[in-house]
């Protein structure tokens, strides 16, 4: 199954939570083992950041994976987000896999385009990852650099949860060692 919230919902910079434990040892173990192994990783690069991706929907998962992201699985952790957020969310979903090497960096963006996704899952995923290894997720009040409000290691098996809007800043500081996987899972909001 994938993560569930608590009701422990931060409101500054922006809407977000965090949680310790995203999926079940198991489950952790299997899919990092298969984005590190057979994932069909691409390269993109664009203006504010470079990296390793891959949409779910273009890919068959192998069937080990297939119960983390069922449709039940899913909407179970919608109807979390709602709660969390006081939110209602269409059926429409958008799982993607990203990994960063290297000195690969995101700088600071919101990820808002109007009438696209609203609510946004980070999914951590890595080895021992230490402050050392970089990768730092930050987020910030504004798109200026000196207005970071908080910082989070992704720490393998966590979860972040935010709101995407015009002011939901944030960024991921350079990767230093190691290679750092993230499952981002994208909701809208129910329009109807």
């Amino acid at each position: 199954m994938l993560p569930t919230f608590s009701q422990d919902l931060r409101r500054t910079p922006f809407p977000h939570a965090l949680e310790l434990t995203a999926l079940s040892e198991e489950n952790n173990a299997l899919l990092l083992d298969w984005l590190e192994s057979e994932a069909p990783w691409r390269l993109k690069i664009a203006d504010f950041y470079q990296q390793y991706e891959f949409g779910f929907q273009d890919v068959v998962l192998p069937a080990q994976l297939k119960n983390i992201f069922s449709e039940d699985s899913v909407a179970k952790l919608r109807r979390n987000v709602e709660l969390l957020f006081g939110v209602s969310l269409s059926s429409k979903v958008d799982i993607a896999a990203h990994k960063m090497v290297g000195s690969q960096i995101i700088k600071i963006h919101n990820d808002y385009i109007p009438g696209q996704e609203t609510h946004r899952i980070l999914i951590q995923l890595n080895r021992g990852w230490e402050e050392a290894n970089g990768g730092i997720l930050m987020i910030f009040s504004d798109r200026n650099v000196d207005s970071m409000a908080n910082a989070f290691l992704p720490l393998n098996n966590s979860a972040f949860a935010f709101e995407i809007s015009p002011r939901s800043f944030h960024a991921v500081s350079p990767i230093k060692s190691g290679e750092r996987y993230t499952v981002v899972i994208s909701f809208s909001k129910d329009d109807h």
